[in-house]
C-alpha cells in the first residue's frame, strides 16, 4: 500500500480493491499533505467568526473586497460542455437504481450526492463511486427482480456533490490524521473519470457546499488547479457550482465567484442549510428566532432578499443562477393530495423562472414534467443570463430580516421531533434521504428541526395555540412519546435510542452542535471497524 495511508474498515471489499487502488491512495495523500493545514485553519476560521457574532457584531458585506465587487470587468468561465442549460437539476444519492434512475429521468443534469442525501458509511461511499464509475462508461445497467434499468442514449450530465468542508473521512487516514471527506470523494471520482468524461465530450463537474468564507473557496481552486496538473489536464477543465446555503457565504457571493471564476460554473439557492445556518449562526440573537419551519418559506423577507441577490449576483458575473429544492413529491392513492402537493411544486418553479433563475432542483423522477414544463414555457432560451436585475438593491438588513409571518405551535414543535428522529435514526441506518409526510427530508431539513427546537428551549418560548413554555423537559416527554411510533424495517430500535439520548441533549447545550452529522459520524465509523475510541461522546 501508499506509504502513510491507512485503511481502517474491511467493509466493501470489493468496491476498495476498484476504487481504492494504489494510485488512487497516492493522489488523496498528495491533496492531503498539500491542503490538509489550509482546511483545518479555515474551521478555525469558522469558529472564531463565530465568537464575534455572538459578542454582537453584525454580518456584513467584507469591506476588504470591496473592490472586487465594484469592478464590473471580471466574469467568469463560459459554461463548459453540458451546463449551457440547466433548467431541471435531478438530485439524489448515489445508490445503483436511484442513478440510472435519475440519469434517465429527463431532467438535464443529475447531482449524484455523496453529502446530505446520502448517510456516509464506507459502503455507500465507495460502492456510490463504483456506480458512478460504471454510469459514465454506460457499464451500469442491471436487473433486480425480473426489471431491467439500463440507461437511455442521451442521460443527464453528472454533476457531483462531495462532503463539505468541515467532515472527516474517518476510515481512511494519512499520516495518522482522517483525511478530509470533501478531498476523499472528489479526489475518487476525479482520478478515476476525469480523462474518460473528456474523451465523451462532458468533464467534471461539481457543487461545492457549505461554504462560509470566500477563502474556502480559494482552497477548492488550489484543490481543482493542483488536480489538474496531477493528471495533466489543462487547467479550466473542471467546473465548480457553488450552494450558497450559509448566512456568511451570502455577504461574498461575488467574492467566491472570483476565486473560482476560471472554474465556476454558478451558484445554487441550497434554502434548507441556508434557513438552518440563519438559525445557527445568529443562535445568540433572540430576535432571530424563527416560527414553524412551513411558515418559512422562498417568499419571506430574508429568504427573498437572498435569492435576489443571487440572481443578480450571478448575471452580473454569466454565470448560472440556480434556484433550489422543493421538498413535496408524488403522493400516491390520494389524487386530491398529490394536487395539492404538485401546485407547490409548480408555484415554486413558476416564482423561480420568472425571478430570473437560470434552473430548478427536484428530488423525483416524477416531478420533472412539472418543472420542464414551467421553464420551457418561461425560458426560451438555454439560461436568462441576459435578466441582469439591475432593479434588485439587497442590504445587509434584508438578509438579517428577522420579521417572518407565522406562529411556533405545538403541532409544529410535535413535527421536529418526529423529523428529527426520523431522519437520524434512518441516517445511522445507512439511508440519507427519507420520505416523510410525503416530503423529501435530507440532513438540511433535519438540521432545521434540531436547531428550531434548541432555540425555543434555549428562549424559553411558548407555543401560540396552547401557551405552553417548550422546556426540555417537555421535548423529553415528546421524544419518549414519538420514538416508538418510528421503528420499522429500516429505523431500528438501537438507533432510535442513540437519537433520542442526542436530541434530548442538544436542547439542553449552551449552543447547539454545528453539524449532527459530524456528532453522528462516529458511530458509522465504529460500525465500520474503526476503533471505539473514535465515537466520541456527543450526548
Amino acid at each position: 500500500m501508499v506509504d502513510g495511508v491507512k485503511i481502517h474498515s474491511s467493509q466493501a471489499k470489493d468496491a476498495q480493491a476498484q476504487i481504492l487502488t494504489e494510485d488512487a491512495l497516492k493522489f488523496i495523500a498528495a491533496l492531503h499533505r498539500t491542503f490538509e493545514s489550509t482546511r483545518q485553519s479555515l474551521l478555525v476560521a469558522r469558529e472564531a467568526a463565530q465568537q464575534r457574532l455572538d459578542a454582537g457584531q453584525a454580518l456584513d458585506f467584507p469591506a476588504e473586497t470591496a473592490h472586487i465587487r465594484a469592478d464590473p470587468s471580471w466574469i467568469c468561465a463560459p459554461p463548459a460542455p453540458g451546463l449551457e442549460d440547466r433548467r431541471v437539476e435531478i438530485t439524489g444519492p448515489t445508490d445503483r437504481k436511484m442513478v440510472i434512475n435519475a440519469l434517465n429521468s429527463g431532467a438535464k443534469t443529475f447531482m449524484a450526492d455523496f453529502e446530505d442525501a446520502n448517510s456516509p458509511t464506507f459502503s455507500n461511499m465507495l460502492q456510490g463511486q463504483v456506480n458512478l464509475r460504471d454510469a459514465i462508461r454506460r457499464q451500469i445497467d442491471f436487473e433486480s427482480n425480473g426489471k431491467a434499468y439500463k440507461l437511455v442514449e442521451k442521460p443527464a450530465v453528472l454533476i457531483v456533490r462531495p462532503r463539505g468542508w468541515h467532515l472527516d473521512e474517518p476510515r481512511v487516514t494519512v499520516d495518522n490524521a482522517p483525511v478530509s471527506g470533501s478531498l476523499f470523494d472528489f479526489a475518487l471520482y476525479f482520478f478515476h473519470n476525469a480523462q474518460e468524461l473528456v474523451k465523451r465530450g462532458l468533464g467534471p463537474y461539481f457543487y461545492l457546499p457549505k461554504m462560509e468564507h470566500y477563502l474556502e473557496a480559494r482552497l477548492w481552486n488550489d484543490v481543482f488547479n493542483f488536480s489538474q496538473s496531477y493528471i495533466g489536464m489543462p487547467h479550466g477543465t473542471i467546473r465548480g457550482t457553488v450552494l450558497i446555503e450559509t448566512l456568511p457565504a451570502a455577504f461574498q457571493m461575488e467574492e467566491i465567484l472570483f476565486e473560482l471564476r476560471t472554474h465556476s460554473s454558478g451558484l445554487n439557492c441550497g434554502r434548507w442549510d441556508y434557513i438552518f445556518s440563519f438559525i445557527k449562526r445568529r443562535r445568540a440573537d433572540r430576535s432571530a428566532v424563527l416560527p414553524d419551519r412551513k411558515d418559512v418559506t422562498m417568499e419571506v423577507g430574508f429568504m427573498d432578499a437572498y435569492v435576489r441577490l443571487l440572481i443578480q449576483t450571478c448575471h452580473k458575473r454569466r454565470v448560472a443562477a440556480m434556484g433550489g429544492m422543493s421538498a413535496q413529491i408524488p403522493i400516491k392513492n390520494d389524487p386530491k393530495a398529490n394536487e395539492a402537493a404538485m401546485a407547490k411544486v409548480r408555484a415554486d418553479k413558476l416564482r423561480e423562472v420568472t425571478n430570473g433563475h437560470d434552473g430548478t432542483w427536484i428530488a423525483h423522477p416524477l416531478i420533472n414534467q412539472i418543472a420542464m414544463e414551467i421553464f420551457n414555457k418561461h425560458m426560451v432560451g438555454p439560461n436568462q443570463y441576459h435578466i441582469r436585475r439591475e432593479d434588485v438593491k439587497v442590504t445587509a438588513a434584508d438578509l438579517l430580516n428577522t420579521k417572518v409571518p407565522g406562529q411556533i405551535t405545538s403541532e409544529g414543535v410535535r413535527s421536529s421531533v418526529a423529523t428529527s428522529l426520523a431522519y437520524s435514526a434512518a441516517w445511522l441506518g445507512g439511508n440519507g434521504c427519507i420520505p416523510l409526510n410525503w416530503l423529501m427530508e435530507d440532513a438540511a431539513t433535519a438540521e432545521i428541526t434540531r436547531v428550531q427546537l434548541w432555540q425555543y428551549v434555549k428562549y424559553s418560548l411558548r407555543t401560540a395555540d396552547t401557551s405552553e413554555v417548550i422546556t426540555a423537559e417537555w421535548i423529553d416527554r415528546l421524544v419518549d412519546e414519538i420514538a416508538p411510533t418510528l421503528k420499522s424495517a429500516t429505523i431500528t430500535q438501537e438507533n432510535l435510542d442513540i437519537v433520542s439520548k442526542y436530541l434530548k441533549a442538544q436542547v439542553r447545550k449552551e449552543w447547539p452542535s454545528e453539524f449532527l452529522t459530524s456528532d453522528l459520524m462516529g458511530y458509522l465509523a465504529v460500525r465500520d471497524g474503526c476503533p471505539a475510541s473514535w465515537q466520541r461522546s456527543v450526548l
